[in-house]
């Protein structure tokens, strides 16, 4: 399908649903969605983030700054209890099915409090290519997945975000804390904490499209390869090593390998049914 037809196929999908809640994490995704729908839906649209300690604090804050800049409607849902979850802090292969399928039915009560028909979210067409068991809870909830149904790609979506003038188009991919952990490593507020201030520390000297994972003592920095020159900055060296172990933990490594998603996930891709 032509690039400028999948928009069309995009607006038309949304128009009619008619009423609809978005799920609203103020990534790439999620923030060219919840524009398409407010432009086609107006106050028929209301984009929710559910806050949990999964979410650092500063995307939380971005959310509000986007929907308030973007103009859309926004509710913020505090939601604690997910550490509580036996089923999700053991930290399985199925984590982000457990997880999902909880977050998403608050928001399926949400949705029926306030008369919204459907609940829509922002999984694209290269999202299947990945290891994503969440994505079972997703049908099993009748969410929908309109990026995907149209088969719109992550670039696709930063590039029709750069047309919208949307701040979000270069913003780099995020995942939740809990896959800073590996499989299997129990889930705590302290753990999660620690990754969340590494990562915090990483931010504030310049880096962007990091990740901070956790190995018990050791942190395992993953930087994108032309970044990697700056650690070896005698300064810059210096207050990583600081602020990472004030974070809590003792031991700081450079990861050779660079940045990439989903490096503690299983080497089988694609996998819906663990």
């Amino acid at each position: 399908m032509e690039y400028g037809k999948k928009l069309k196929k995009l607006r038309d999908y949304v128009k009619n649903l008619k009423r609809v809640l978005v799920a609203f994490s103020g990534g790439v995704d999620s923030t060219f969605l919840a524009k398409v729908a407010y432009e086609e839906l107006g106050e028929d649209m209301l984009a929710v983030t559910i806050s949990t300690p999964l979410h650092p604090k500063r995307e939380i804050e971005e959310s509000k700054k986007l929907a308030k800049v973007l103009g859309f409607p926004h509710l913020v849902v505090r939601y604690e209890e997910v550490l509580e979850i036996e089923e999700f802090k053991s930290n399985p292969l199925n984590r982000c099915y457990v997880c999902k399928k909880n977050l998403f039915s608050k928001l399926k009560d949400i949705a029926e409090e306030r008369g919204f028909y459907y609940i829509v979210e922002g999984t694209n067409a290269d999202d299947i290519n990945d290891f994503r068991p969440g994505r079972k809870a997703l049908k099993e909830l009748g969410i929908l997945s309109p990026l995907l149904d149209c088969g719109i790609t992550k670039e696709e979506i930063r590039l029709f975000s750069k047309e919208m003038d949307l701040p979000t188009w270069n913003k780099p991919s995020y995942a939740c804390l809990a896959s800073r952990i590996p499989y299997g490593e129990e889930i705590t507020y302290e753990k999660l904490s620690m990754v969340e201030k590494a990562e915090e520390s990483l931010k504030s000297l310049g880096f962007d499209g990091f990740r901070v994972r956790y190995h018990g003592d050791v942190a395992r920095i993953e930087l994108r390869k032309e970044d990697m020159e700056r650690v070896f900055e005698e300064d810059i060296r210096k207050k990583i090593v600081e602020s990472v172990k004030e974070a809590g933990f003792k031991y700081v490594t450079l990861d050779l390998e660079g940045y990439r998603t989903g490096s503690l996930n299983p080497k089988r891709r694609g996998v819906e049914d663990v």
